[in-house]
């Protein structure tokens, strides 16, 4: 299962994150007050994952990264850091491919 849901032990919020296929973690969520929106963002992730809803971003050091945005603007993911544009690029990619595998690994019980 692509997508795992958790319980953060510092803040007490919800996450997810996708995984590819060999256990590296391609996109992280915000944290969510309660699961039931946890797992909307999921859900909107699923629906969402096409090469028009990323962004690219450069980050101050140079690094390049991507967000996934809803259709109204907002948020609803980010990437790890990339050191080079094919890399972010291809884990654009990686995200279309594993989010439409769907299915979530619950950590929350």
């Amino acid at each position: 299962m692509p997508f795992e849901l958790y319980k953060s032990d510092s803040s007490g919020k919800y996450h997810f994150r996708l995984k590819a296929k060999n256990g590296e973690i391609i996109l992280t969520s915000q944290g969510y007050a309660k699961k039931a929106s946890a797992e909307n963002g999921i859900d909107s992730v699923v629906k969402n994952a096409s090469e028009d809803s990323f962004e690219v971003k450069t980050a101050s050091d140079g690094r390049e990264y991507f967000v996934l945005k809803a259709t109204n603007g907002q948020v609803i993911g980010q990437s790890q850091m990339y050191k080079s544009h094919s890399g972010c690029t291809n884990g654009v990619q990686s995200v279309i491919r594993n989010a439409k595998e769907g299915g979530i690994k619950d950590l929350t019980e």
